[in-house]
């Protein structure tokens, strides 16, 4: 391409390991350290900061000073969407890491991307949320219908209102890596993601760059009431 968005650039970024391991561990949503990051990617902090100027300069990332401590964060969400994407994608051509994990269960059960809901759980969310008439779901686009505002604001206290923002949809449909199916990003997922917070139904895992959700018993009990699946 002669003209127009230079993609090169943005896949050269991305196309590091090192660098591949750093945005990876940054779709958990939490700025992390240059240190943490460095252990993320298997690198020297000397290297890591190198590679975080890149990521910087790209526009990728963003810092955060907070005492002596700077902090990096992915700069925007369509970056989360984008990363999904390309993990899904390599998923589906057999590009996959040769030894998986202990917590590999748990993170295709239920895992953070960025700030909404992902994995098992999340794509069965937007399922039974289209099934139920909640939102309209066609391809890649997704809407919220009235007879799902009425439910959120009944059933999670989540008014509409809450969920307007001037550079971000309410709904979206993110590609999940694990499932191969869409789940829901946007304004709605990060809202549905922050209220199971709220409520202590799901919590982090708190290991520097994890990015599992963990539902408890109760929690889970009460999120298979609204948004169990079809076979339920």
């Amino acid at each position: 391409m002669k003209s127009g968005p230079d993609i090169a650039m943005v896949a050269a970024l991305v196309g590091d390991p090192a660098r591949a391991n750093m945005l990876t561990a940054l779709l958990s949503g939490k700025a992390l350290t240059a240190s943490e990051l460095a252990q993320e990617a298997g690198v020297t902090p000397q290297t890591a900061s190198s590679h975080l100027a890149k990521l910087e300069g790209g526009g990728l990332i963003e810092p955060e000073k907070q005492g002596r401590h700077r902090y990096y964060r992915l700069a925007d969400p369509d970056i989360a969407d984008v990363l999904e994407g390309l993990a899904g994608l390599a998923a589906r051509t057999g590009h996959m890491r040769v030894r998986t994990g202990p917590k590999e269960p748990a993170l295709r059960r239920a895992r953070i991307c960025y700030d909404h809901l992902a994995g098992d759980l999340g794509v069965q969310m937007l399922d039974s949320m289209t099934r139920q008439k909640l939102l309209r779901h066609r391809k890649q686009e997704i809407t919220l219908t009235s007879e799902g505002e009425r439910f959120l604001e009944r059933q999670l206290q989540i008014s509409p209102q809450m969920l307007a923002h001037p550079r971000r949809p309410v709904c979206k449909a993110c590609l999940d890596w694990s499932e191969r199916r869409h789940h829901l990003a946007g304004t709605l997922g990060a809202a549905l993601m922050q209220r199971f917070t709220e409520l202590k139904w799901a919590a982090r895992d708190a290991t520097p760059g994890s990015r599992i959700v963990n539902f408890t018993r109760n929690g889970e009990k009460h999120f298979n009431r609204l948004f169990g699946s079809a076979e339920r």
